[in-house]
């Protein structure tokens, strides 16, 4: 259905009885504010839906979920608007937004919070961090707490206090049928195993409830920058030290091209590089003895590890990932045998554009001790996840940069089980969507389905279809 044809289905009189049912706002195409209102943060995502509800809360998410229901309609789900697979726009159905769904209450007694679904990560530190207070975010302030939570959530305090969804202790959730359920350990016990892992197939969670910890406010963190040249030896070093290193401290690899910062020498811009980042999340001198192992990995070029906020830690790479750019995101979870590192020096030398990188998370600690089977995140075994990314800031040539990290990752996962982490499976394709889960796991997951979402509403994520559209 286009556009066009929308308009002509959805009359003024149907989309002003919306809206009388609102206390949120419906744009429109041809609206003023309709371009900025489709606009999400990954540009090669370039959709024009039918009708934006912008929810001001659970009554309107449940308005528009009765809506889309009536009308037929496909529906995106927008909370911080990033986008990676552009399960967050479409086009010609109907994108329930949620920024406007940004509030936090914070229990310090009870080290919980309840925040809503359109917070971003640094909305959310900046609640909590008042209180010395954190729990597992993404590593770019911009992320929103919602998907990246629904699909397991990897940052900072992964190694100490687990995935973002391992601290979830309860989610307010808006399903097919426009019901509101509370989702816990007690109620609805099965979509809340679901919820931890499962991304946002079973309905709209318009609530959050977290586990906090205490974390900073100073931190020891940073950035270690690696010549090429000692790369073997680095993640070699690296992959040695992981073995020994404490709960406290968790560390990414990222093999990238120097960007033109004051801190680096003019010589090495625009050349590839390894940069070690990580972060201590204890008392900042306490870390010491676990980074200094960090800064004689080789010879650096630059090291900016030391005492920093942590919310400072939280938004540090922002400069770096900021909108507009055209993005593909994929994934596995791989050993980092010798092999293994010889696979990821060659993708790292064939980088379609000094944007493009490739991460490798190290796992372990907090992460590993939750038994598979407590969470719908179940890939508890490896020790690393490596992210393959396609950046680039134009869309020439953009389709053959998303086939060098397709292949990329091909190669790579072959020193793993073939596993991909569900928030960066690149896209929706079901072999991949099977590949973020056992397939007792999968099929547990489509049971769950099955009871809130019979008729797949709720579609575009990483899709666990329902047994009656398998």
């Amino acid at each position: 259905m286009s556009i066009d044809a929308a308009k002509g289905v959805l009359g003024d009189a149907t989309i002003g009885e919306l809206e009388a049912g609102l206390r949120g706002t419906v744009v429109r195409p041809g609206d003023a504010s309709y371009d900025q209102a489709r606009t999400v943060w990954n540009a090669s995502h370039d959709k024009h839906p039918a009708l934006i509800v912008r929810c001001t809360g659970t009554a309107d998410v449940i308005r528009a979920v009765e809506f889309a229901r009536s009308e037929d309609l496909l529906v995106a789900v927008r909370g911080g608007a990033h986008s990676i697979a552009g399960f967050s726009t479409c086009d010609d159905g109907i994108v329930i937004d949620l920024s406007a769904m940004n509030g936090a209450v914070v229990d310090p007694v009870r080290r919980r919070v309840v925040a809503q679904a359109g917070l971003t990560w640094g909305d959310l530190d900046h609640e909590t961090q008042a209180f010395g207070l954190a729990v597992t975010g993404g590593l770019i302030s911009t992320t929103g707490i919602s998907g990246f939570t629904l699909g397991g959530g990897v940052g900072w305090l992964v190694r100490r206090h687990g995935l973002a969804s391992d601290n979830l202790t309860a989610a307010e959730v808006v399903t097919a049928d426009g019901r509101v359920v509370r989702a816990d350990e007690r109620e609805h016990p099965e979509l809340f195993w679901a919820l931890r892992g499962g991304g946002g197939n079973f309905g709209v969670v318009t609530s959050l409830e977290y586990q906090l910890h205490p974390v900073g406010p100073q931190v020891l963190a940073g950035l270690i920058v690696y010549p090429l040249a000692e790369a073997r030896q680095v993640i070699t070093r690296w992959r040695e030290l992981t073995a020994q290193m404490p709960d406290e401290l968790t560390t990414v690899v990222n093999l990238t091209t120097a960007p033109p910062l004051p801190f680096l020498p003019e010589e090495v811009h625009g050349t590839r590089v390894v940069v070690l980042a990580g972060m201590y999340a204890g008392p900042p001198a306490a870390g010491e003895a676990a980074v200094g192992p960090l800064r004689r990995l080789g010879t650096p070029i630059a090291d900016l590890m030391g005492p920093m906020p942590y919310m400072g830690m939280q938004s540090l790479l922002d400069p770096l990932w900021t909108a507009g750019a055209h993005n593909y995101f994929t994934s596995a979870f791989i050993e980092p045998s010798d092999a293994a590192i010889d696979a990821l020096l060659r993708q790292h030398l064939t980088t379609p554009t000094p944007f493009s990188e490739l991460h490798l998370h190290q796992l372990g600690g907090a992460f590993a001790r939750v038994p598979a089977e407590a969470t719908a995140f179940s890939q508890r075994e490896a020790s690393v996840l490596c992210n393959v990314i396609a950046r680039s800031p134009e869309a020439t040539g953009f389709d053959a940069h998303v086939e060098w990290a397709r292949e990329a990752r091909k190669e790579i996962a072959r020193h793993g089980r073939g596993t991909m982490y569900v928030n960066f499976t690149g896209d929706a394709a079901e072999d991949k969507v099977h590949a973020s889960y056992p397939d007792a796991v999968h099929e547990r997951l489509v049971r769950v389905k099955d009871t809130y979402d019979p008729t797949n509403m709720f579609r575009l994520n990483q899709n666990i279809r329902p047994s009656a559209a398998r």
